[in-house]
């Protein structure tokens, strides 16, 4: 029996390739009760700056996998977790799933390149600045005005990872 991970992706799918707008620990740490599926986001509450401190939109392709997860044993308060149920720590999840993962696809790629491709996206697909910057989280490059005057709701962020 495959893992949440990998059911139903032939072993292809990772999770911070998900529209990753989140560092992969913030998605590893990321409890049930932040997840919001009839919205289509999660709320990251705990990070190491308050600019972190964000609505992450959940991307229309990559919604039943947040489905499946969140389904997946009920027991576990984690939206990912061991096959036993226990929080996942990085090096399991990069040792048992990340790498075995980038040697099949023959790429060598960190989880935060994932990252750093899903901005870039962003940004070639014509996604306002200020939203690439309120998604991933980075509102101290943002300036005053950014910060204080420009607000965006979940819809709105969800229709921009969308583009994607």
């Amino acid at each position: 029996m495959l893992h949440p991970l990998h059911e139903g992706t032939c072993s292809r799918f990772h999770p911070a390739a998900s529209s990753d707008t989140h560092h992969i620990s913030e998605l590893l740490d990321l409890k049930k009760e932040n997840v919001h599926l009839d919205e289509q986001h999660f709320d990251v509450i705990s990070i190491k700056t308050e600019n972190g401190i964000r609505k992450v939109p959940i991307a229309d392709k990559v919604l039943p996998f947040y489905q499946n997860w969140y389904t997946t044993d009920s027991s576990c308060d984690y939206l990912l977790h061991t096959e036993d149920g226990k929080h996942f720590k990085y090096r399991n999840y990069y040792d048992s799933y990340f790498h075995p993962l980038m040697e099949q696809l023959g790429i060598k790629r960190t989880p935060h390149c994932c990252r750093h491709i899903c901005i870039s996206m962003l940004a070639k697909a014509g996604t306002d600045q200020t939203i690439i910057k309120k998604i991933v989280g980075h509102s101290g490059a943002m300036t005053l005005t950014e910060k204080v005057y420009t607000h965006f709701d979940v819809k709105e962020l969800v229709d921009a990872i969308n583009k994607i």
